[in-house]
């Protein structure tokens, strides 16, 4: 396992371009980070900075309390799993697995000990004799994730490794890389386009945007429930979160028929008047009905809208409808699916309303309790 520490590390190409700005983070021995963003937007410039494949412009990082800037690749102690699995192909799988280890000269008896153990935690016991070309898509990462285990580095960086996999096989191996990390513990750093796969595996998420600003740093409980900004409101959850954007007077925003007050979310409503802001909700945060009078269940926005188009996805329906005049996506139960062209009410729950300042893009304080 690892410590590292970055402090205001900032990677600018000799072209001028600015890939990382002032990054802040600090990992601890065995924690599993995401770095997840847009394309363009320095999270594979970061890991190679980690891995010593980039040279750092400005500022410091360090692995277990010791200054790494100008440390060779070699010294860190780090295997790094790519997009493409680059497993050789005219090796078997176990010289696949043992290729690193004869190099450094390592006794045959105990490359053989390792490479069986290996495989059997990844579950390739039985393909340790055939060939790359011989493994399906999902064999052929394992191996290469096996490639980097096998070494017992304190640091994995695994830059978008299950890209090149079908929908199955990715979330068969989120699963088998989590259940890795949990038995091995080294400190792991995974790069990735797909909040999918950073919700599910993370212990913290780094989310990133073009031009290489860091927007928050969280646990994807955080993430999903406390975003800082609309850039991560609007990345992290699928579909995307919903935006309804007005300028407040009186408390309240207008968008064509719709009037909302801002009072049972915000904690200072009047500090925003005059301001455009952006009332915002989660699609899977509706409810199709509003709690019955008198009952104990919290208040919130009763909403009508008029529906464009769905899409059923078994456990749940997409429905895009038009809320005055601006086009959303809620989820519902797919029993309780609204018609097409139909106008229909449903529920926003204090709870699940968010407001940000367009201006400065960041939420607006509030002392509701997510849920």
């Amino acid at each position: 396992m690892a410590h590292l520490l970055f402090k205001d590390v900032n990677k600018v190409y000799p072209n001028g371009y600015h890939a990382v700005h002032d990054f802040n983070m600090e990992i601890k021995d065995g924690e599993f980070i995401c770095l997840v963003g847009d394309s363009g937007c320095g999270k594979s410039t970061t890991l190679r900075m980690i891995a010593g494949l980039e040279e750092i412009t400005s500022g410091e990082f360090y692995i277990d309390g010791v200054l790494a800037n100008q440390m060779s690749s070699r010294d860190r102690g780090i295997a790094m799993v790519f997009q493409s699995y680059a497993l050789y192909p005219h090796l078997t799988v176990y010289e696949n697995l043992g290729f690193g280890l004869t190099l450094e000269g390592i006794d045959a008896d105990v490359i053989d000990e390792k490479v069986k153990q290996t495989a059997k935690i990844l579950g390739l016991t039985d393909y340790l004799e055939r060939f790359p070309r011989n493994l399906s898509g999902g064999q052929c990462q394992r191996v290469a994730v096996g490639r980097a285990l096998i070494r017992k580095v304190k640091i994995f960086l695994m830059d978008e490794p299950l890209s090149n996999l079908d929908a199955k096989q990715r979330v068969t191996m989120r699963s088998e890389i989590k259940q890795i990390h949990r038995s091995v513990g080294a400190t792991t750093i995974y790069v990735t386009h797909d909040q999918t796969e950073a919700m599910t595996m993370s212990d913290r998420i780094v989310v990133m945007k073009s031009g290489g600003y860091v927007q928050q740093i969280g646990t994807p409980y955080e993430l999903y429930f406390y975003p800082r900004n609309i850039f991560v409101a609007g990345f992290i959850g699928e579909p995307p979160m919903n935006f309804i954007k007005s300028t407040v007077s009186g408390g309240k925003i207008k968008a064509g028929e719709l009037e909302l007050d801002l009072t049972p979310v915000v904690k200072d409503v009047k500090a925003l008047e005059g301001k455009q802001v952006a009332f915002a909700f989660r699609p899977e945060a509706i409810k199709l009905s509003a709690p019955a009078k008198g009952s104990k269940a919290e208040g919130g926005y009763e909403l009508e809208s008029v529906v464009d188009l769905t899409e059923l996805l078994g456990d749940m329906t997409n429905v895009y409808a038009n809320v005055g005049n601006v086009n959303v996506i809620l989820k519902v139960n797919p029993h309780h699916t609204p018609e097409m062209g139909s106008r229909f009410k449903f529920f926003v729950p204090y709870s699940a309303a968010y407001v940000f300042d367009c201006e400065t893009e960041l939420a607006v304080e509030s002392d509701l309790k997510r849920h």
